[in-house]
């Protein structure tokens, strides 16, 4: 806790002081940057990877959910079940779609 305590530290030379302040400023700048969200975020390409992920596999389940839950109330065996699926599939792509060229709106 020597870092936070006021006056010099003897042990060490001036440069390394002002070294040692220097870093400190930097990364407290840093994490206030990331704080207010000035500074984007650590791997933006990894949150974009989740979020095209969550879409088809959202759009999969989804589907699929409910597909068959109105199967067991028509009693139309698992055709409901398909038609959920290749309906949740095509929404999940048709959102992949539309943040893509939300995307490249933004960026140019």
């Amino acid at each position: 806790m020597v870092e936070e305590e006021p006056g010099q530290d003897p042990k060490l030379p001036p440069d390394a002081r002002l070294d040692r302040l220097e870093q400190r400023l930097e990364r407290a700048k840093a994490e206030e940057a990331v704080r207010t969200g000035q500074a984007p975020a650590a791997d933006a390409s990894e949150q974009l990877g989740n979020r095209v992920l969550s879409y088809l596999v959202g759009g999969l389940l989804g589907g699929a959910l409910i597909g068959w839950l109105l199967d067991g109330l028509f009693d139309t065996g698992h055709l409901l079940l398909i038609v959920g699926l290749v309906l949740g599939t095509v929404g999940g792509f048709w959102s992949i779609i539309k943040l893509s060229m939300a995307k490249t709106k933004r960026d140019a």
